[in-house]
């Protein structure tokens, strides 16, 4: 294993929002006043990017991904300062993918415009669902006229952007979701998440069940209605919720399924490195907005760092590489981690025995069983 040969993202996580969805268990907080936080939180995440340097490696970053949270609030101009000392610090691809997330409910032409200008050059939208009912069930701050709108702002600003769709939700039949994925197709995006409802820990509707949740059953005839419908038009379903029209994969979540490495800034923030002897490494910052600034003003945004011992890297490789639909190399194992093929060769055995991975196994890949059951292939390797 060569660190340098290693993939290079940048996730930046930006944790506020208008106000807190019940379903979702995202690092996320709402605004609770007129005050806009973008200019302190971005001399946080400066401070916070200068620690990370090293761990970069000399590596070119592929992609840059800023989530949240709903980043669509952060300041044109905060974000280009930003943006700008990223690219004096650290070396950066000269096609880099940079992707900002975005709330219909916070869209207008000339913020997307500005972020455009500046760099963004991918656009991520979390729609969520075009029905006004659903979407007051979800506690979206937006309604269909307004996803709509933002939908054409984005088909005028960005040449590729992805929109975030949920299905399988409280009340929800296949009539309703076969007009939401008409609704998808027709904004001609570049790219698609169908995300499937799920209660989330520590989350109001995990605390709060709401009523009609689809049944297993139905749950699964959604699914292959999402993965058919989108198919026919044109869409490669190439990660678990992940369609993308030819040559649009989305690259920094690929980087994140095929084990590259990552470096993070933000409140809550994730980030995997390898170092030059292969030792994988993972920090988490501290949660709480106001405890992260400052701590990352001191240059010690770091609450949490832990070494991902050998015996741990057969599941993390795993658990990400087997998301991907096409699966992985052989010889990716060893690329990316300090195992060879015979370190888990009796998990493969398992797998293979219950008909969960092909045989011969060519790849990390599933057979179509093993893609129903993902999760148990994943624990396999645990």
């Amino acid at each position: 294993m060569r660190s340098a040969d290693i993939p290079l993202s940048l996730y930046v996580h930006w944790p506020w929002c208008v106000r807190k969805c019940p379903y979702c268990d995202f690092n996320s907080h709402a605004l609770t006043s007129s005050y806009d936080p973008s200019h302190q939180y971005i001399d946080a995440l400066i401070h916070d990017l200068k620690h990370s340097i090293a761990y970069a490696q000399n590596r070119e970053l592929i992609s840059i991904f800023i989530g949240g949270g709903t980043p669509s609030l952060i300041a044109p101009q905060e974000l280009e300062r930003f943006l700008e000392t990223i690219f004096s610090l650290l070396k950066v691809a000269s096609d880099v993918e940079i992707t900002l997330e975005a709330n219909p409910g916070t869209v207008d032409t000339a913020h997307f415009k500005a972020y455009r200008s500046i760099g963004i050059n991918r656009l991520s939208m979390g729609i969520q669902s075009f029905n006004d009912e659903l979407l007051k069930r979800l506690g979206r701050i937006h309604n269909s006229e307004d996803a709509h709108k933002a939908i054409k702002i984005a088909q005028e600003s960005f040449e590729n952007f992805n929109l975030d769709v949920m299905f399988a939700l409280p009340g929800q039949t296949l009539e309703e979701l076969k007009f939401e994925l008409n609704e998808a197709i027709a904004a001609q995006s570049t790219h698609l998440s169908f995300y499937q409802l799920t209660l989330e820990p520590n989350t109001v509707f995990a605390k709060h069940i709401p009523d009609k949740i689809p049944d297993p059953d139905v749950i699964y005839q959604m699914q292959d209605l999402v993965t058919s419908s989108l198919e026919t038009a044109g869409f490669e379903h190439y990660e678990v919720s992940g369609y993308a029209k030819p040559g649009k994969r989305c690259r920094h979540n690929l980087n994140y399924w095929q084990f590259g490495d990552y470096l993070a800034c933000g409140a809550g923030a994730h980030s995997k490195v390898t170092l030059k002897d292969g030792t994988i490494v993972r920090e988490a910052r501290f949660m709480q907005p106001e405890s992260y600034i400052k701590h990352a003003i001191k240059d010690s945004a770091v609450a949490h760092e832990r070494v991902v011992a050998k015996e741990e890297q057969a599941f993390e490789f795993m658990l990400n590489v087997l998301r991907l639909r096409e699966g992985a190399p052989l010889d990716l194992l060893s690329e990316r981690t300090a195992l060879s093929l015979d370190d888990i060769q009796p998990g493969i055995a398992k797998a293979q025995s219950l008909g969960l991975m092909p045989q011969p196994l060519n790849r990390f890949v599933t057979t179509d069983k093993g893609w129903d059951f993902l999760s148990d292939v994943q624990e396999i390797f645990l």
